[in-house]
């Protein structure tokens, strides 16, 4: 009897996620964290890298793919031609910065614009950088829940500095692109077919 051969990158489970934030609230140490295990305190500034990494996910082996994306609005345009490519964000700000989780609702406006004509919007996790420099803190607990409420997604607080929550936000969010998959592989099953969020939206005001 032939010995079962391991299971090939190729055929694993990969899981697209996308970082997205101001310059400086620290997407990429977040990054260089989960991946490497270390803490890069200098700041450079990121056009777009890409890391891929073989994980076990509830005693499953996945891979998750991450794009760590340009704060920068000089990066905008190279920013944003990747975000249909990603099945769930991270979006940033430092709990340091009133001004980087102002940016937050940015982004969300963006992820709404490009996702329009999808079925729905991708999964999204609030995330609060920066933990370690509480005696800093711009931006309350509350304020930011009350935002990850608006959005209808959870709300994180993490230190890349110390590594705390960094493997959970990276988890929970593959959980939940997982879960979304399995969703919509029930659906496709099923023949159903969900109407764009565009459709849902301009139907929605039409009722109104």
């Amino acid at each position: 009897m032939a010995a079962n051969k391991p299971k090939g990158q190729n055929s694993l489970a990969l899981h697209k996620v996308i970082m997205v934030g101001s310059g400086g609230v620290g997407k990429s140490a977040l990054t260089l964290q989960f991946m490497y295990d270390e803490f890069v305190e200098d700041y450079e500034p990121t056009k777009a890298d890409s890391y891929r990494k073989k994980v076990v996910l509830d005693g499953e082996e996945v891979q998750i793919d991450i794009l760590d994306t340009a704060g920068q609005e000089d990066y905008a345009a190279i920013r944003d031609n990747y975000f249909r490519s990603g099945e769930g964000f991270l979006c940033v700000f430092s709990i340091t910065e009133l001004e980087s989780f102002a940016a937050t609702a940015d982004f969300s406006r963006r992820l709404v614009y490009h996702f329009s004509e999808s079925p729905e919007m991708p999964m999204v996790l609030l995330i609060g950088n920066k933990s370690d420099l509480e005696d800093k803190r711009q931006v309350s607990v509350e304020e930011a829940k009350n935002r990850a409420d608006q959005w209808n997604v959870n709300y994180v607080e993490t230190s890349a500095k110390t590594r705390a929550n960094v493997d959970k936000v990276f988890f929970d969010l593959m959980r939940e692109i997982r879960a979304r998959k399995m969703e919509d592989s029930k659906e496709k099953n099923g023949k159903k077919k969900r109407k764009s969020l565009a459709k849902r939206i301009r139907e929605r005001c039409c009722i109104l």
